[in-house]
């Protein structure tokens, strides 16, 4: 699905990106994890159109994609979530999912006047296309309350809805564990599941929480110090002493085959 090839980055002198080269298969969930500051989100940020690299090339089903735009990718079914939600706080969950769609009728000025029979059909597939969602999500008691007054775990569902409202091919969820408490982040995981399992979702997942990876993801990749260190199963990560050093330090071998922090 995505095959990223020597990326590098650099922030004036600093690399923070260096020759990272790395597949995501179709039909997968994929693990990103690594150090605070190994590049793990810059990464996804380059391949996800928010920076350009400085050089290095990413392709999707073989289209190279380097450096297009976020809403080009959008269109393309690459979408991604961030570690800090960004919804629309004085605007319901329901109608958060319904401003995802892109080139609506009632966006368009001539058809309000024209077209309004047309828009009210699309815009009537479109909200039950929304509390499908927010049921497949279990927050539909949420669908006419604030995003702003959700909890984190909450808004990260509702992050995980938006790439739903879509034909979503590829999705890059950038610590959707953190700040989540336990009962919502096992809910996200099931959703994350089902999602691949029923509907064909690829998924690359950044995230510190070693039970909620080893849960999830196959394959893991490590990154430290911007480069892909290693990559496998999880119980192949967990056993790489190269990993073990970079990711958690020295004599920590014991906690990471725990599947602790």
């Amino acid at each position: 699905m995505i095959t990223v090839t020597n990326i590098e980055k650099y922030f004036g002198g600093f690399c923070a990106v260096d020759g990272a080269s790395l597949e995501i298969k179709k039909g997968s969930i994929t693990g990103l994890i690594g150090p605070n500051g190994a590049g793990k989100t810059t990464l996804f940020n380059v391949i996800a159109g928010v920076l350009e690299p400085s050089s290095g090339k990413v392709t999707m089903e073989g289209e190279d994609i380097t450096g297009l735009p976020p809403h080009e990718l959008f269109g393309k079914g690459l979408l991604r979530t961030f570690q800090i939600p960004h919804e629309f706080a004085s605007m319901t969950a329901r109608e958060n999912l319904l401003m995802v769609p892109g080139s609506q009728s009632g966006e368009i000025l001539w058809k309000t006047w024209l077209a309004r029979k047309q828009i009210a059909v699309e815009e009537e597939k479109i909200i039950q296309k929304a509390n499908e969602v927010l049921e497949f999500l279990t927050i539909d008691h949420l669908a006419d309350e604030l995003a702003g007054n959700l909890s984190g775990g909450q808004k990260k569902l509702l992050e995980l809805g938006r790439t739903m409202m879509v034909e979503a091919k590829v999705v890059f969820l950038d610590e959707v564990g953190a700040g989540v408490n336990r009962t919502l982040l096992k809910t996200i995981a099931d959703a994350i599941i089902r999602l691949n399992k029923e509907r064909g979702y690829t998924f690359c997942v950044i995230e510190h929480d070693m039970d909620f990876i080893s849960k999830l993801c196959d394959p893991v990749i490590c990154m430290a110090e911007g480069k892909v260190l290693a990559q496998g199963t999880i119980e192949e990560i967990k056993d790489n002493e190269s990993v073990i050093e970079a990711y958690l330090g020295t004599g920590l071998k014991n906690k990471v085959k725990a599947g602790n922090n």
